[in-house]
């Protein structure tokens, strides 16, 4: 039976010449007690959506329906978990809950509604702490918070606006499997827009793509057995078969062909490499390394009143020229501690790090840094931004020939028509692009990429991932990406460097990455030892998931030790 319809409905905003239709001819059915997810990336009109069917806004033409009757403004039968918490910042979790229960059910006792919300607080796993205020939860908890208030209020439709995109992604997991917990001991109806192609698979019964154009696009039936443990699933060949034709339908859908190559590299050299063999020996001293990049026996200690807190310890790596390292591991496992020491950003408290013979002090051109938020200046254009590093870095060569490397970078990014934009005027996903063409305009020597892609929706971050292995492939520049992605991981690298827990962090285990370039997403998801790779990484984040101490190494597999010997 259906309880939520659309009937031809369209969205438009602005009037005139500056109409722009959000939503277009919508037609949807959701039955009762069914888990639908739609997925929706930036500029689908995924939370026009949503809004239509809290009530929150109406629409242009159609109609949309709740058990028959049109839907004329919000109603507690219809209950809204959005991407932001809300929170009263004053209240307890139990206060926040019982705020809603108040409004909600004025005509309840005070025994009965205490019963209620004491119900959802341990239904989402907060009895321990509904005696806390916001401020002192994380944000998985907070956002356990808001599902419990959503639930308390009884509702008999569950809509869900991305309430798991601003957390990272152990949380994320941990968090929509509970949902599907509550679903399945509640059976309430729900909605959830979502930009994760595994988060919807997880919570599915029917997944309905958002078209760019504002249309629903395909529809994928989710025949998966419940409960859907993410670990099986992976070896599951339905899971497998879904999950390439979903990500191939939206990549067809809303990735849009790359810029053609018009400009090219004039022949200059960056300072930095530019120092001959003899005043490179004067300059690096006694230092020694075998590699191309050398991490030995790095130590990062923080003191603290308690004492020494050692965070990183003992993480000891080499890297080849030209190599693609992914580092990964849970939050707080020093990841980014490595990486901001690499960049000379953060004093090395022990060992060494050497690059091209040389070790690392201070900040350096040499070793380009591409951090989650780009860290532009707002008021210069997308050209003046990349020109900043340009500048100090190609003191000998010509303006023009400056001009033409600018130009050339924003250009294999994708910004060949947006190169004079203020930085104020770019998406996200577009400042992140000028933010990496800036990196690889300094011809560094090495490439440090913090969570790049992290802020961004799904399908921008897949778009950008191409970019980055299309510009990589052309400079084969040494780099070093931490993600939390699996799946960008092992894109990305040669090979993921896994990090156990901190403190006293350290490298867990390597996988050799063995997959043939140029990568693209499509393909790889179709390569048979893909999931192999993937099965791996995601083992060993489990065995760490609940604080595990660092285990033995398995014994490598031959080729695994040719291969580690000689990166």
């Amino acid at each position: 039976m259906s309880i939520l319809k659309f009937d031809n409905v369209t969205k438009s905003f602005g009037e005139g010449t500056a109409k722009t239709d959000i939503l277009k001819n919508i037609d949807l059915e959701v039955a009762e007690g069914e888990f639908l997810v739609l997925l929706g990336f930036s500029g689908t009109g995924k939370t026009t959506l949503i809004n239509l069917m809290a009530g929150l806004e109406f629409p242009t033409k159609g109609k949309v329906t709740f058990k028959g009757a049109p839907i004329t403004g919000p109603g507690r039968e219809r209950g809204v978990i959005f991407q932001n918490y809300s929170l009263m910042p004053w209240l307890t979790v139990t206060g926040n809950i019982k705020l809603a229960v108040d409004t909600v059910f004025p005509k309840m006792g005070k025994a009965e509604k205490d019963a209620l919300v004491a119900k959802y607080v341990k239904m989402v796993g907060l009895s321990h702490a509904a005696a806390r205020r916001p401020a002192e939860l994380s944000g998985g908890m907070r956002q356990r918070v808001n599902v419990a208030r959503a639930l308390a209020m009884s509702p008999e439709l569950l809509l869900l606006d991305e309430p798991l995109s601003a957390l990272d992604a152990l949380t994320r997991a941990n968090l929509a499997d509970e949902i599907e917990h509550i679903w399945e001991a509640d059976k309430k109806t729900c909605v959830l827009i979502t930009n994760d192609v595994d988060e919807a698979i997880v919570l599915a019964d029917r997944i309905i793509a958002l078209n760019p154009d504002g249309t629903l696009g395909e529809e994928f039936r989710v025949t998966i057995p419940r409960p859907r443990d993410r670990s099986e699933m992976n070896h599951d060949a339905e899971f497998k078969r879904l999950r390439g034709e979903v990500t191939k339908y939206l990549m067809d859908a809303g990735i849009e062909a790359k810029s053609e190559e018009t400009r090219q590299l004039p022949n200059v050299t960056a300072i930095h490499n530019e120092l001959p063999p003899a005043a490179l020996k004067a300059v690096q001293g006694e230092g020694r390394t075998d590699k191309y990049l050398e991490f030995s026996q790095l130590h990062k200690i923080y003191p603290t009143p308690k004492g020494p807190l050692t965070v990183v310890e003992d993480f000891n790596l080499k890297l080849n020229k030209g190599e693609f390292i992914s580092l990964i591991g849970h939050s707080g496992c020093g990841k980014s501690t490595v990486l901001t020491m690499a960049a000379g950003l953060n004093d090395i408290s022990k060992g060494v790090i050497n690059l091209d013979r040389r070790g690392v002090v201070g900040a350096d051109p040499e070793r380009a840094v591409v951090f989650q938020s780009p860290s532009l200046f707002p008021w210069l254009t997308a050209k003046e931004n990349v020109a900043v590093g340009v500048e100090k870095v190609y003191p000998r060569a010509s303006r023009a020939e400056r001009q033409d490397i600018i130009e050339y970078y924003l250009e294999r990014v994708g910004l060949g028509d947006s190169m004079d934009k203020a930085a104020v005027d770019l998406s996200n996903g577009m400042k992140q692009r000028v933010g990496i063409a800036r990196a690889f305009a300094l011809s560094p020597k090495l490439l440090l990429l913090d969570e790049p892609f992290g802020m961004l929706d799904s399908l921008t971050r897949w778009e950008l991932q191409e970019v980055l292995m299309e510009v990589w492939s052309r400079t084969k520049v040494t780099a070093i990406c931490v993600t939390h992605d699996v799946d960008e991981a092992i894109l990305l690298a040669d090979r993921v460097v896994m990090m156990t827990n901190g403190p006293q962090a350290t490298i867990g285990r390597i996988v050799d990455v063995d997959l043939p370039r140029p990568r693209t997403r499509k393909a790889l998801l179709e390569h048979p030892d893909y999931y192999l790779y993937r099965e791996q990484v995601l083992s060993f984040l489990e065995e760490y998931e609940h604080g595990a101490t660092p285990i033995p190494k398995p014994e490598a597999t031959p080729a695994a030790e040719t291969k580690s010997e000689a990166a």
